[in-house]
């Protein structure tokens, strides 16, 4: 879809293909949203096949960065996209929010086992310390086996009330940030989607996002792709005078239906 122009390496994928429809702007015509009618099939460009074990750390972030993955990653302490120059101290995954109404980690990553171990694979590869990754140690049922069993990775159980499953939380219990340091953080399924590039050479976007809240007349899980428009999800659901918002109640952003 675009590229940042700052660096010029880094792609913003199309999370479906289509056609580009709308073109929005705002204030100072910086754009706000890009509007894609999806096909009724998804179609997928084909990347040549990549062998993760003989690659270098430039190889690598190249191939992350072509394949459209690269946007996935957040810098911490200042929450921007992930430098191509510079080597993270840690990278910290999350596989729990213990935020209200959050989505169940063990139903996204349900079937998607494998591409979440080799998005971990790729991942321990890029840092020059350890891939850390957050388990739930209080919760109804045991976490899953994805995470549990996870390889090349080093494992931290987390109990209490929110924020427990916040990723800075756990930074700052596992290994706080230095001055001058850099650390990296992921979604699940972020995690999934570059494990999906590695294993199918493709950009697959698509999302597993959970409907919650009184203000809906059913809730529940909903197989759809990045940038979904919330009315589209929400349609027939909501209750009259509903306050939509995307991400958790605590820290999500207002939104309206469009």
């Amino acid at each position: 879809l675009f590229f940042d122009k700052h660096n010029t390496a880094v792609l913003f994928a199309a999370p479906v293909s289509g056609e580009v429809i709308e073109v929005n702007r705002g204030e100072k015509r910086a754009i706000t949203t890009i509007v894609i009618l999806a096909d009724k099939e998804i179609k997928y460009k084909s990347f040549l096949p990549f062998d993760l074990s003989s690659a270098t750390r430039e190889q690598i972030v190249k191939y992350m960065c072509d394949g459209g993955v690269w946007p996935m990653i957040i810098e911490r302490p200042f929450g921007t996209i992930a430098s191509l120059e510079h080597v993270p101290d840690n990278i910290f995954i999350t596989t729990f929010d213990s935020a209200p109404l959050a989505p169940n980690a063990n139903f996204v990553v349900g079937g998607k086992e494998s591409e979440f171990q080799k998005g971990l694979d790729v991942l321990s590869r890029l840092t020059g310390g350890k891939v850390h990754l957050g388990l739930n140690a209080k919760a109804d049922s045991a976490p899953s086996k994805a995470f549990t069993q996870a390889q090349g990775v080093e494992k931290h159980w987390f109990e209490g009330k929110h924020p427990a499953g916040n990723v800075g939380v756990q930074i700052h219990h596992i290994a706080p940030i230095k001055k001058g340091g850099r650390v990296w953080t992921l979604g699940v399924q972020e995690v999934i989607s570059i494990g999906a590039l590695f294993l199918r050479a493709r950009h697959e976007a698509d999302r597993v996002i959970a409907l919650g809240g009184t203000g809906l007349k059913d809730s529940g899980y909903i197989k759809s792709y990045v940038g979904a428009s919330i009315g589209d999800l929400s349609q027939g659901l909501l209750n009259e005078n509903s306050r939509i918002i995307s991400g958790d109640v605590l820290s999500g952003k207002q939104e309206t239906a469009n």
